[in-house]
């Protein structure tokens, strides 16, 4: 996710394109963001996912230019001029910027042709909010740059690149799963995928339930320590149990997991369990078997809490709220953790009503201020 500092004031700094660039946009691109429905901290560990597309999104405009300078400005930073730099000069900032320095330098680096261009960005997915507004950025930004220079660049690639941009110049060991949701995924369908060989299946939504997904308010970094401690830690497991990814095994190997010392044997349980989960949640889907879909949801956040421990008071009291409402089926923590979003699985009709009396009862008991992303209001 982008920056936890940088959920600041979106204020009078919101210029249009040729008021900031003094000449029109060419080109016009955009990404949504995700809710990943079950399959967490499965992505980089080779298993399997599904997530699906939210309505909001990140638009980008987009100029080009005849020379290797790179103008950009977010509405999201409170900045009066865009922010600059050349091609082939990049340089990490530790800031918004980086997604766009490591998008230029990664894609030259791979023989595509680029020169400069003038960008505004512009996002209606929070910050920090377990939703992937990074990898929304990131793939936005190469469907304009596509369109604008021609570049070779099929949806997969694309995701490919986002995750590149991520993991090798931002700092974040997040997996695949992001940016293949923000390039492929759509309202109507889960994507169904298998981060190992990136073989996909659009999955109809359950036609008995909507979903809904309340931002908590507390922002969490992928970058940040924990999260890339996470991925540490199912290496060393994966090493010591002698396999290359934890994807290899399965529940039926989870005797194994004693020779473990912990915290490894809790992180290896919730990962091989997490994509059985997955495996369920798709038959169930398929099924529209709500009830057993809503418990799968259940037992994926008691996993995160507690094997994986990346949840945190907030969330747990929004799925605890969740719990208590007869007209939802299950709820979850979504997203990398530490902060960020939950999702839940309500009876089709009652999302709306539902979402209002959770974040009303949460906002009163935590002194935070939650946001409905899901249904829109």
């Amino acid at each position: 996710m982008l920056p936890a500092s940088l959920r600041n004031d979106r204020t009078s700094f919101m210029h249009d394109f040729s008021e900031l660039f003094s000449k029109p946009p060419v080109v016009h691109a955009q990404a949504p963001g995700r809710v990943n429905l079950i399959g967490e901290h499965t992505d980089y560990n080779g298993g399997f996912v599904l997530p699906t597309a939210i309505p909001q999104h990140t638009r980008v405009e987009l100029a080009q230019r005849q020379d290797h300078v790179v103008r950009a400005w977010s509405s999201a930073v409170a900045l009066p001029a865009p922010r600059i730099y050349t091609l082939g000069e990049e340089k990490r900032t530790a800031s918004w910027l980086d997604y766009i320095q490591g998008l230029t330098s990664i894609l030259r680096s791979e023989g595509h042709a680029l020169l400069g261009f003038d960008v505004r960005i512009e996002s209606s997915v929070p910050l920090g909010s377990g939703l992937s507004s990074s990898a929304s950025l990131t793939v936005s930004l190469q469907r304009a740059l596509r369109a604008a220079f021609a570049l070779r660049l099929d949806d997969v690639t694309i995701a490919r690149i986002s995750r590149r941009v991520e993991n090798e110049f931002v700092g974040a060991q997040v997996g695949i799963m992001d940016p293949m949701a923000a390039s492929l995924a759509d309202q109507g369908t889960a994507l169904f995928l298998d981060a190992r060989s990136l073989e996909f299946e659009r999955v109809p939504l359950p036609v008995g339930a909507e979903l809904v997904v309340i931002d908590s308010s507390v922002a969490h970094r992928n970058a940040a320590g924990d999260y890339n401690t996470r991925r540490r830690e199912c290496e060393q497991a994966s090493a010591l149990l002698g396999v290359s990814q934890l994807r290899d095994l399965t529940v039926a190997d989870l005797p194994k997991l004693s020779a473990l010392p912990e915290p490894l044997k809790s992180r290896a349980r919730h990962v091989i369990t997490e994509n059985d989960r997955v495996l369920e949640a798709v038959a169930a889907m398929r099924a529209g078997d709500l009830d057993r879909l809503g418990k799968l949801f259940y037992a994926s956040h008691a996993s995160m809490r507690d094997d994986y421990q990346v949840s945190i008071p907030e969330i747990d009291s929004l799925v605890e709220l969740g719990r208590t409402e007869p007209d939802v089926f299950g709820a979850r923590l979504t997203g990398g953790g530490f902060g960020g979003s939950v999702v839940m699985l309500a009876r089709v009709g009652t999302g709306r009503t539902v979402a209002q009396r959770i974040a009303q009862i949460y906002d009163e008991q935590s002194g935070f201020r939650s946001k409905i992303l899901v249904p829109a209001c």
